[in-house]
């Protein structure tokens, strides 16, 4: 019983990691142009001075230019939200330096792929629900759905780091001024992949494990109390004490 109970508490360690999981994916959905300050790529631009600090922050379905001049107004501004766009584009339009054919097509076919954000967040999510039950079923549903939510995160990992090594690298090596980096979105989605990965090993191997102490505890109490059987499945008669001793 003492597995058992261990493997229970370590569940329930492996659900919070699923929900944590998908709290983590919904930051990166809500990027910008959602909340403009959550980005996966950060361009600050050269018009930087002590009062202004203008920057490009792309997000999953947009971007917003934040810290918009003139130096009289504070104030931030965002595009439409939409299922792919153009960053190679926005940048070139920006610091006036064109990037590639290539690069531009590339840039604009991968951010169609950024719909695997919400979608990996919704079965990260399903799966942390299936695996509140205590039940084996339950929990084994929660593990494959977070695998299935593991995969489109690795998708998503690979697209984005692609697709912003891009811009990151034209951006930094075209002489405009401008200095890109990676924003706090891309890395919360790289945490995301490592506590979904971690959280679904943990419920598919403790959902097992203490069904199986549960069943042998269970076995193991239901034999005590009960004369043995005899070969011919017939319970054995109780021996007889010899001289009140033996």
């Amino acid at each position: 019983m003492a597995l058992y109970s261990v493997a229970k508490r370590t569940h329930w360690f492996g659900v919070a990691l699923l929900f944590i999981s998908a709290i983590l994916l919904l930051v990166t959905t809500i990027s910008a142009p959602i909340i403009g300050d959550i980005s996966l790529l950060r361009v600050t631009l050269t018009n930087k001075t002590d009062i202004r600090n203008s920057s490009v922050s792309f997000g999953s379905f947009g971007y917003c230019v934040l810290d918009v001049p003139p130096i009289t107004t504070d104030q931030d501004w965002c595009g439409s939200r939409h299922i792919g766009y153009n960053p190679a584009d926005i940048m070139a339009r920006i610091d006036h330096i064109p990037f590639s054919e290539m690069a531009a097509g590339t840039s604009d076919s991968l951010t169609r792929v950024m719909i695997l954000h919400p979608i990996a967040c919704a079965l990260a999510f399903i799966a942390f629900l299936c695996s509140l039950g205590s039940g084996i079923i339950g929990s084994l549903v929660g593990a494959f759905v977070a695998f299935a939510a593991w995969i489109l995160v690795l998708v998503s990992i690979a697209v984005d780091f692609s697709l912003f090594g891009i811009i990151k690298h034209h951006v930094n090596n075209d002489k405009s001024g401008s200095v890109a980096k990676f924003g706090p979105g891309i890395w919360v989605l790289l945490a995301a992949f490592v506590t979904l990965f971690l959280g679904m090993l943990t419920v598919f191997f403790t959902c097992c494990t203490a069904q199986r102490e549960k069943k042998r505890a269970g076995t193991a109490g239901k034999n005590e109390g009960y004369p043995p059987n005899t070969d011919h499945g017939v319970a054995a008669a109780p021996r007889r004490k010899k001289f009140g001793l033996f």
